[in-house]
């Protein structure tokens, strides 16, 4: 019987044991090929080994396991034993970490976006929804505000993107709705031929998505100042899984996150560095949105789509405003304090 069989069958049935000086394997499912969005992911997997001596390693599948949108389920049914998934793939099952995919909430930079995220993380409700998928959010994999690339005219007023078909997801797809355009959730894996075919005119990602799924190859123009947004990317574990790990397993393991998030967060910087150096290299107009353009996508998004989301969440009897508060406290936080 092959690992992921097995690990499958000891996870669901809850009995998986970990004993001192056991060799344990972890099956990880991810997607794509390996980008700057998994590198603290491989980094985790690095400083794991290290920290337990080979005892306790990872195996880091790139669709070998699953389907993106699928690797919830997996690792509710302990198909493997650690995921990346994003929250817009299915906003019924992680309803309240969807908070921090609405539009405009005013997160600057990564290390923003980290703070925010990990204060959503650590609340009691996200961690009992998250466990209704018997996941334990382990680390985000924070993005930079998503941006458009296109075909033809750039798109550069909200009168331009009426009808404007684009893959764009959560919030996101809301937003983008609001100002009459037509949104689809494709997958990013199949982004580039929804665009290539012209399913899609426009396709919303962040840089290293563009480059990855080769979005940024079909382009005429790029928003360099848009900034609508991001996707919110948990990186989860198999809660029986992690509880079946010796002391020494899970200090590697939670140890290693803070130093897996810096190395992302060094390595995707260079890419941000080199990216006007990419348009310039593939031909891309470089689009600047103007400020009156910005403030009337707020006015029609920001509010009303915030309001809709705390609303909904606290009619289910779910936190929605103390969430929302706490993504405004923690951002306003993270920039007095220079981040």
């Amino acid at each position: 019987m092959n690992k992921l069989i097995t690990g499958a069958i000891v996870a669901a049935a809850g009995i998986g044991i970990a004993t001192e000086g056991m060799a344990l394997e972890w099956n990880v499912s991810v997607w794509g090929k390996r980008r700057a969005f998994t590198e603290h992911i491989e980094k985790l997997a690095e400083l794991v080994a290290q920290k337990t001596n080979g005892d306790f390693t990872m195996n880091v599948s790139y669709g070998g396991l699953s389907k993106n949108t699928d690797n919830l389920d997996g690792i509710s049914i302990g198909a493997f034993e650690m995921a990346q998934f994003c929250a817009g793939y299915h906003p019924d099952k992680n309803r309240l970490i969807t908070v921090l995919e609405l539009p405009f909430l005013g997160v600057e930079d990564l290390k923003q976006e980290v703070a925010v995220s990990d204060a959503v993380y650590a609340h009691p409700a996200v961690a009992d929804e998250m466990a209704q998928w018997n996941a334990r959010l382990l680390m985000t994999s924070p993005m930079p505000q998503y941006n458009l690339v296109g075909t033809g005219e750039p798109r550069d007023t909200l009168d331009k993107m009426s009808g404007m078909r684009v893959r764009a997801t959560g919030g996101l797809g809301e937003a983008f709705e609001k100002v009459g355009a037509v949104p689809t959730s494709v997958t990013s894996s199949e982004a580039y031929q929804a665009m290539e075919s012209g399913v899609v005119d426009t396709v919303a990602f962040a840089q290293h998505a563009h480059l990855s799924f080769g979005t940024i190859n079909e382009a005429d123009w790029w928003t360099a100042n848009l900034n609508p947004g991001t996707v919110n990317c948990p990186v989860v574990v198999n809660i029986d899984a992690y509880d079946a790990l010796t002391d020494a397993q899970r200090e590697a393991l939670d140890s290693s996150v803070p130093e897996a998030i810096a190395f992302y967060l060094e390595n995707y910087g260079k890419l941000l560095q080199k990216w006007d150096a990419v348009l310039a290299e593939k031909n891309v107009q470089k689009v600047e949105i103007s400020e009156d353009e910005l403030a009337k996508f707020r006015e029609l998004a920001a509010a009303p789509i915030s309001r809709e989301w705390i609303d909904s969440m606290n009619a289910q009897g779910l936190p929605g405003q103390e969430l929302y508060d706490l993504v405004e406290t923690t951002l306003a936080d993270a920039k007095a304090k220079g981040m």
